[in-house]
């Protein structure tokens, strides 16, 4: 969906020749916050690749009929010539109408009709079929973390592993064991600190109201670090977990930051996958030249940064927020300094990622705006690690640091090739990591999950019905027959 690529456009935007397209389009695609792009293009159908300006289009969201439409609209200005617009709907509405306008006239095809019902994410209104639902959300054929996790597992038998797992994991480890069923969702939990279920609750009812999913039975491992150190000749159990790594058999699902910026997206959380796209910094040219780093002591290797920032300001710009773990070492690596806003961090031409407890999960903010990932080789991995190259979407940092200072040098004196790594790791996380990405996700995995059962999963003793959210002040009906059509 884009016009002619080539030098910087010199002519005002044309309606005509401008570019629309994007999910946020498809009145059966139900995101928390849809959205969609605006390219500006001139009129002899070159892509503009800087900002024509902020205000420069207008977008307007109807429904026939209705005096106020309760939708929250923004227009995100990406500076390379493209708009994200994302807006996020309160009440569900028989039809809508999205007008876009460059100076008073309609661009190409607008305005853009929804037919609908058009649902807002509050409506429990489950498309029967799931090869329907996503074909509609345009969701990959596969993800390769999912057939790589999976592989390890021939069947999986819920009878066995609701008494197997509790057994061995769930005095020392933080574990929720659900059961999805006619797509209700049900669960118990073990170990004492259980409060992050609140991010897996949320997305499998988020997936239940869109979606019909196959009756499944699993557990969610709560906590920071992989579980399951078994090697493949051992019998090893199934675990979900948000963070996998080299030595362990754990199934990965996106991390619950990431979860959790989807689900809220332009609602509780300020930091997600859009909000970044519009807040990237000045140009490449006018970043400063320094790696830049700041987060709290949860590694050895984050105090060894800070010591190398210390010896070399001019290249390396690290310092914690918070001392947590290394707490008798403040006087060493202090003083602290203050938060600075995540958006001001590609003030900076060069981010280092470096592992926390476990990998860092802003890896994929980091990426989503124009500034180039320094990354630490790493033991551990979110679900999208395998597919990122390096020296293609990234540059690769020794696990112990001891080239940083090397590839800040590299990337100071090939500053062209660093910039087109930037980008490519920005579009990587554009095309990868949105919210329908995210959603077609864990429906994936759960499906091919459920594939592998055995016996049929069960709404076990001492589970409890994780109910859906009440929404009295605007509940929607469904126009859909609540029957099962096959998965």
């Amino acid at each position: 969906m884009r016009g002619q690529p080539g030098a910087q456009a010199d002519e005002v935007p044309s309606a005509s020749k401008t570019l629309v397209w994007g999910p946020g389009l498809h009145a059966n695609i139900v995101l928390p916050a849809r959205f969609f792009y605006i390219q500006a293009v001139d009129s002899s159908g070159r892509n503009f690749t800087t900002s024509p300006g902020e205000k420069t289009f207008e977008v307007k969201i109807t429904s026939p009929g209705e005096h106020l439409t309760r939708i929250w609209l923004q227009v995100l200005d990406r500076k390379d010539g493209s708009f994200l617009v994302r807006y996020r709907m309160y009440s569900t509405y028989p039809e809508i109408h999205i007008h876009i306008l460059l100076k008073n006239e309609h661009v190409t095809n607008s305005p853009f009709i929804l037919e609908g019902p058009v649902y807002h994410e509050g409506c429990d209104c489950p498309q029967p079929s799931g090869p329907v639902w996503e074909a509609h959300m345009r969701c990959p054929d596969s993800f390769p973390q999912i057939d790589r996790d999976l592989s390890a597992f021939p069947n999986v038998d819920p009878d066995r592993i609701a008494q197997e797992i509790p057994q061995r994991f769930g005095q020392r480890q933080s574990l929720c064991h659900y059961t999805v069923k006619d797509n209700k969702v049900y669960v118990t939990t073990f170990g004492e600190h259980v409060g992050f279920r609140i991010f897996t609750d949320s997305i499998l009812l988020s997936l239940t109201r869109k979606v019909w999913l196959p009756d499944v039975e699993f557990f969610v491992n709560l906590g920071d670090w992989p579980l399951e150190k078994r090697k493949l000749t051992d019998k090893i159990h199934p675990i979900f977990s948000w963070c996998g790594s080299n030595n362990t058999q754990d199934i990965v699902m996106p991390t619950y930051d990431l979860t959790e910026s989807v689900l809220e997206t332009m609602g509780r959380v300020s930091l997600d996958m859009t909000s970044v796209q519009a807040n990237t910094g000045p140009p490449w040219a006018e970043k400063n030249a320094t790696a830049f780093w700041r987060g709290r002591d949860s590694r050895q290797e984050r105090l060894e940064l800070v010591k190398l920032s210390r010896a070399h300001p001019d290249m390396i710009d690290a310092a914690f927020t918070n001392f947590f773990f290394f707490k008798h070492d403040e006087s060493l690596y202090g003083p602290l300094v203050k938060h600075v806003s995540f958006f001001d961090f590609f003030k900076y031409k060069y981010q280092i990622n470096i592992d926390g407890t476990v990998a860092a999960y802003r890896l994929p903010y980091l990426l989503a705006g124009d500034s180039v990932v320094l990354k630490q080789d790493s033991g551990y991995y979110e679900h999208f690690y395998n597919e990122l190259r390096p020296w293609e979407h990234y540059i690769p940092v020794r696990a112990d640091l001891g080239d940083l200072l090397d590839k800040i040098r590299w990337a100071r004196s090939h500053d062209e090739e660093v910039k087109k790594i930037a980008l490519a790791g920005q579009q990587f996380a554009r095309n990868h990591l949105m919210g329908d990405k995210i959603l077609c996700y864990y429906y994936k995995l759960f499906k091919q999950y459920a594939q592998l059962q055995i016996t049929e999963p069960q709404v076990r003793q001492g589970m409890e019905r994780v109910e859906q959210p009440t929404d009295d002040l605007f509940p929607c009906s469904c126009h859909r027959k609540r029957v099962r059509i096959g998965q």
